[in-house]
């Protein structure tokens, strides 16, 4: 294998050493599946992106994303992240709008500039799919909470808007905060799911300018806690517009997450719904960190 050049990047960052860390590998077409899975596992980061070409293909550039134990078909803030490095080392130009031929199909992203330099991106994900209800009394030992601690109010329910996860309302920050994941009792929970994962909410923030507060487990994916999900972000954005939560099936909130692991990430949600569908996209900045190369 020859020398393999990479970046690193936090996605969902307002600052340098904050929101989710992502190795992205440009010039990986010659590597095997096997290899990708090894070197994800190596820099095990929740995941690592590469990047197969830097020519367009249908309009869009082929990107392959791998946790440390699996390839998935989507994710949020490596799609993020991964337009990113694509517009400043690949591209190395002004463009508006980067696509990725991901395993889900093509993903938008589009990027905003202030200064020349890129300063938010978004991301347009497919429409929600909403599977599963769960119970409270279900959920609540799984991450060592009480009953009383989930908002019966709406429902815990499977979303995917191309990765399926667990989406469970709390009542308080306090409660949020409390969340310890019994993997045994997920192992069981899970089985007879599309999900393995969780994404769990409260209304309450740390900062007023946001309207939400977040946590994302993953320990069956090797990700004990995810700073930053964007996927899971897009269909928690699904799940609000889908259930009225803020009262209409319009979105468009701050989420803060990753607080609880020392990874201090924000991400903006936004969501319509129409009789046919609900359109979803999901922000966030991305801030270089490092580059380098595997040899």
């Amino acid at each position: 294998m020859s020398s393999l050049p990479f970046y690193i990047v936090d996605v969902f960052a307002e600052t340098k050493y904050a929101g989710n860390q992502l190795a992205v590998f440009t010039s990986a077409g010659a590597l095997s599946t096997e290899q990708m899975q090894q070197i994800a596992k190596e820099t095990n980061f929740s995941e690592t992106t590469f990047i197969l070409s830097p020519e367009l293909r249908n309009g869009g550039y082929d990107v392959r994303i791998f946790t440390p134990g699996k390839e998935l078909p989507f994710a949020g803030h490596p799609t993020l992240g991964t337009a990113f490095v694509l517009q400043q080392a690949v591209i190395q130009q002004t463009v508006e709008h980067v696509v990725l031929n991901l395993k889900v199909g093509q993903i938008p992203v589009t990027l905003f500039y202030q200064n020349q330099a890129i300063d938010w991106l978004w991301m347009r994900q497919n429409p929600p799919v909403f599977g599963e209800i769960l119970t409270a009394e279900a959920i609540a030992p799984v991450l060592g909470l009480d009953t009383s601690d989930v908002d019966t109010r709406f429902p815990i329910q499977e979303v995917s808007t191309g990765v399926p996860f667990i989406i469970v309302p709390l009542k308080t920050l306090e409660a949020l905060q409390r969340i310890k994941v019994n993997r045994d009792r997920l192992v069981a929970l899970v089985e007879p799911l599309q999900a393995t994962e969780i994404f769990v909410f409260c209304p309450e923030t740390r900062n007023p300018a946001n309207q939400f507060s977040a946590r994302m487990f993953a320990p069956l994916l090797g990700i004990a806690e995810d700073p930053a999900t964007g996927s899971a972000n897009g269909c928690f954005a699904g799940y609000l517009a889908q259930h009225a939560y803020l009262g209409d099936g319009a979105v468009d909130v701050r989420v803060e997450q990753g607080y609880e692991i020392g990874r201090p990430s924000l991400l903006l949600l936004k969501a319509e719904k129409t009789d046919e569908t609900i359109d979803v996209s999901v922000g966030g900045k991305v801030i270089m960190v490092a580059k380098g190369e595997f040899v």
